[in-house]
């Protein structure tokens, strides 16, 4: 497989179960200072702010699970890593008695090959076979000046569900924030595990090698959404047996 994509974990997040607080902020690195608040239920709570880069928390002491440890590592700061990094720090976690608890992979068409319009007009001509409930399209516009568009995402599942999948420009998105690199990206197809499914995720990728990820994460992807030349009138078995779109099979499979 030759796709086009390329591949960053853009955010990170654990709970392990035989640590200590300065024992974890020593494998994560970075400077982390005392947070006053609690977090996520925890009493305790340590931050790591890298400027515009992101936001590392880490929460501890919970009443009946004083020596549990959970990290939060936002999309900066888990991009930033290597896959081998983020591979090493997986099999740290697991040999800590811990589990992941969200991991989001981030396949990005750099290039721009396919536009959020043409995923659009797909799920409109009904041409997705998906595991989502529901697929939603959001626009965003600035209120005031131009109006200009500042952001296009579809949405194939609920912030609840397991699995979620945001396919948005993110070329769009760093326009509208200013950043120098804009035109690095293109379009971004991320997805959201949480609970089991992030589990299962991360124990898939901790034990390949880094040349094996993208096609394990894409295969993720395929497996949740795939787009089809289907007939209007096409039966459920026909929908899934139809032939892929000729812009989705070069963007999964090159």
């Amino acid at each position: 497989m030759d796709s086009s994509f390329t591949l960053t974990i853009d955010w990170l997040a654990f709970t392990v179960l035989a640590s200590n607080p300065q024992e974890t902020m020593k494998v994560l690195g970075g400077d982390w200072s005392k947070a006053k608040g609690g977090f996520r239920g925890y009493p305790l709570s340590w931050m790591r702010a890298d400027g515009l880069r992101g936001v590392g928390k880490l929460g501890t002491n919970a009443p009946r699970r004083p020596n549990e440890i959970h990290v939060d590592l936002s999309g900066g700061l888990a991009s930033a890593l290597t896959l081998d990094q983020i591979r090493t720090l997986l099999k740290w976690v697991h040999k800590q008695q811990g589990h992941v608890t969200r991991i989001d992979c981030a396949l990005d068409d750099r290039a721009g090959t396919v536009p959020v319009a043409t995923i659009r007009e797909a799920v409109a001509a009904g041409q997705c076979v998906t595991r989502a409930a529901q697929v939603r399209h959001i626009v965003s516009n600035l209120t005031h000046g131009t109006g200009a568009t500042t952001g296009e995402t579809m949405y194939f599942g609920s912030p609840q569900s397991q699995t979620l999948l945001r396919i948005y420009d993110k070329r769009l998105e760093l326009q509208s924030k200013g950043q120098e690199n804009s035109q690095e990206y293109g379009t971004r197809w991320e997805l959201e595990f949480k609970k089991d499914r992030a589990e299962q995720c991360a124990r898939a990728l901790a034990t390949l090698d880094e040349a094996d990820w993208k096609e394990l994460v894409i295969g993720l992807l395929r497996s949740y959404v795939d787009f089809r030349q289907i007939p209007k009138d096409a039966e459920n078995e026909e929908r899934y047996r139809a032939p892929v779109l000729e812009w989705y099979a070069l963007l999964t499979e090159g």
